[in-house]
Formats: C-alpha cells, sequence, structure tokens
C-alpha cells in the first residue's frame, strides 16, 4: 500500500474562500472548518491563510507580518523598519501550540506608515515605497522575511497542514469580512514556512492549486520591472503579476483575468468587434504576463476578492452563494460543510473570473 508522500497528485493543494459582500464580518472558524474537509489534498508542508477587515484599529497603517529565523535577524530589521517607517504597534502574533505545527520561527507583525521626508526624497507614492522595502528585507537581510505587507488585512501561514495552521495563529479570534485558504501539496519546492501560501504583497494576496508551465518566462518578464523572485515557486510571481498589472497598469481584475487566462485566439476572432479588440490589445500588449498550466487561484484584494481558473479548466473549482456571502473552494464538499443550504451553485468554465466586491464597488 502507497503511504502518503510516496505518490504525487498533480491535482493536490485546495484552495477555499467566502467574502461577505455586505461587508459583515465574521471570524475564522468556518474557513478553517472548510480547508479541513479537503485534508487529503494536502500532505502537511504548507498551509495558510489571508484574512480581511481583520485590522479596523489600525486600518490606516501597513501592517507587516514578519518570520524571523532568530534574534539578530530581528533586531537588523527592525532597525531598518524604523529608519524607514513610523512604527505605532509592534508585537508578536499571538499563537497556541499545535501538535502538528513545530519548528515555528519567531513571528512580529508590525503597524506603520512610511515617514513623509523618505517618500519625498525617494519621490516615491507610499505603495511602491512599501513594495521596495519587503523586497529590501527579504533580499539583504538575511534570516527576516516579510510575508504580508497590507493594510486592515493579515496572511497567515506555516509549515503544517492548513487546519493546524489556522489553530495555531488562533484565527477564530480574528473577525474580517473575506477569507481566503489553502492547503499545499508540494510538488517543485521544498516545504518550508515562507513558501506556503498565500503568497502577498501590499493587499493582494493569492492561493494556488496547479502548476504553472509559463513559470520561467512569467519570471524572467516580471523581473524586469523591478520584482525580485526570490522563492522559486509560481505562486509567489502570480502574485507579482497581479501587483504589476493592477496596481502599476491600471487594469481592472476582468481585464487581469484576459490576459492571465487569456481566450485562444481563435476564440477572439470570433468576437464582436468592440471586446475582439480589447482581448487583441490585452493579448499583445500583456503577452509576458500570460500563465500557461493547470491552475485555479483566489486573488484577495482590498475590498474584494477574484477566482479563476486557466482557460483550460484543469483544476477543480466550485462556487456557491447564500444571501450575501459568497464561497470559492476546490471541492463543493468545504463549501457545504459550512453553508448546507446554497441559493445557488455552480463551476465557472476556464478563464471566466468570478469577482467579488463590497457593495457591488469597482474592481
Amino acid at each position: 500500500m502507497l503511504k502518503e508522500g510516496q505518490v504525487r497528485i498533480p491535482s493536490g493543494c485546495a484552495i477555499s474562500g467566502m467574502f461577505s459582500k455586505s461587508g459583515k464580518t465574521f471570524n475564522g472558524e468556518d474557513i478553517i472548518n472548510s480547508i479541513e474537509i479537503m485534508h487529503d489534498r494536502s500532505n502537511g508542508l504548507g498551509g495558510g491563510f489571508a484574512a480581511y477587515g481583520i485590522y479596523p484599529e489600525y486600518k490606516d497603517f501597513y501592517a507587516f507580518h514578519v518570520f524571523y529565523d532568530n534574534t539578530e535577524s530581528k533586531k537588523e530589521c527592525e532597525k531598518y523598519l524604523e529608519e524607514c517607517f513610523d512604527v505605532v504597534c509592534l508585537s508578536e502574533i499571538p499563537t497556541r501550540k499545535v501538535p502538528g505545527i513545530s519548528d515555528a520561527p519567531l513571528i512580529w507583525r508590525y503597524f506603520m506608515v512610511p515617514l513623509p521626508s523618505k517618500l519625498e526624497s525617494m519621490e516615491l507614492d507610499e505603495r511602491e515605497y512599501v513594495v521596495r522595502t519587503v523586497f529590501h528585507v527579504n533580499t539583504n537581510i538575511s534570516g527576516a522575511y516579510v510575508f504580508s505587507s497590507g493594510k486592515n488585512m493579515g496572511s497567515f501561514k506555516a509549515v503544517g497542514f492548513p487546519e493546524d495552521v489556522g489553530r495555531f495563529y488562533k484565527l477564530e479570534e480574528y473577525n474580517g469580512y473575506c477569507f481566503t485558504a489553502h492547503g499545499r501539496y508540494p510538488t517543485n519546492t521544498p516545504g518550508w514556512w515562507g513558501g506556503a501560501h498565500p503568497f502577498a504583497l501590499l493587499d493582494y494576496s493569492v492561493v494556488h492549486n496547479g502548476e504553472i508551465s509559463s513559470y520561467d518566462a512569467n519570471r524572467r518578464a516580471i523581473e524586469m520591472y523591478g520584482y525580485k523572485c526570490t522563492l522559486q515557486t509560481d505562486t509567489e510571481v502570480i502574485t507579482y503579476i497581479i501587483d504589476y498589472l493592477h496596481r502599476k497598469m491600471g487594469l481592472t481584475y476582468e481585464e487581469i483575468a484576459s490576459v492571465v487566462a487569456a481566450p485562444f485566439w481563435q476564440i477572439i476572432d470570433n468576437m464582436p468587434k468592440k471586446e475582439r479588440e480589447t482581448h487583441e490589445y490585452l493579448r499583445n500588449m500583456f503577452s509576458s504576463q500570460l500563465i500557461t498550466g493547470p491552475f485555479s487561484i483566489l486573488v484577495g484584494f482590498e475590498g474584494g476578492m477574484m477566482a479563476l481558473n486557466d482557460r483550460l479548466k484543469l483544476r477543480s473549482m466550485v462556487v456557491g452563494e447564500k444571501d450575501d456571502m459568497v464561497y470559492v473552494a476546490s471541492e463543493e464538499s468545504a463549501i457545504r460543510r459550512i453553508q448546507p443550504n446554497l441559493d445557488k451553485v455552480w463551476a465557472p468554465s476556464g478563464g471566466e473570473p468570478v469577482i467579488v466586491t463590497l457593495n457591488g464597488g469597482n474592481s
């Protein structure tokens, strides 16, 4: 009999997400229960969550979540952060002992805003300044890794099964309007705390089931715009592509979906003229950001969430709705466990984005 870890499961990994369109908040217990039922899609080498709306008392401050290997790296990183930001609060991230979680690094969080003098001298807007700070820490300060850097949101991840990770971080004590989750079954990279999903930059977070065959081309292209791909994993690249297309290029999430999961040319050729011209422009202008290979992703962002399959739908993804709540998961069972009485349930087509925002806002 084959035991866990002795066979590759190419469709492994699990994703789940839940979102309140009215902005009502709920704690993290349901998302833990949702991802737990897909336990067999993971192998214990990584799990994690992203949560939005969880820091209302610090909603105007960037929340950095940082892993440290030791006190020396913590001291060096904090010295750098204090030179760049007004740090209004810092503390260890609360955790509890969980049997499935071991060898934890030091895990700290910082609420802060960029120093105006730094922004002025460098002639940068604050979001670009924060991004450059994250890359500086992650590439130049040994033993320090910023794994979350948005406002009023946070990423929580570790090596372990996702349900254990959620309980390790006491996720049931956080209240937010959106939670996403990931259970990892790594096939090409080792399991380590920084390599678990979600991958996050500013308020963008990505959980991903799949394996993109265009990784090298996507990585080389995105690094031309100043991004530092240090983790050798495709999900990191997807996160930077989202940031580049939305924050830097100003594309909507509908347009981003049409770039990363672009329709085939023969489909574009048969579109009405205006729609055809739009898709032709996006495919030609952003050809290096086309992602090929099997994937299903959940993208969290300030005020919204996007679910997206690859254009051939090579990974499973189901969507359900109940009143103002939208649920997305790799399996319908993960939705039914927390909401058995759905108003609607369906499986989106390949390349068809499902985008939900607070109160029908713009994306």
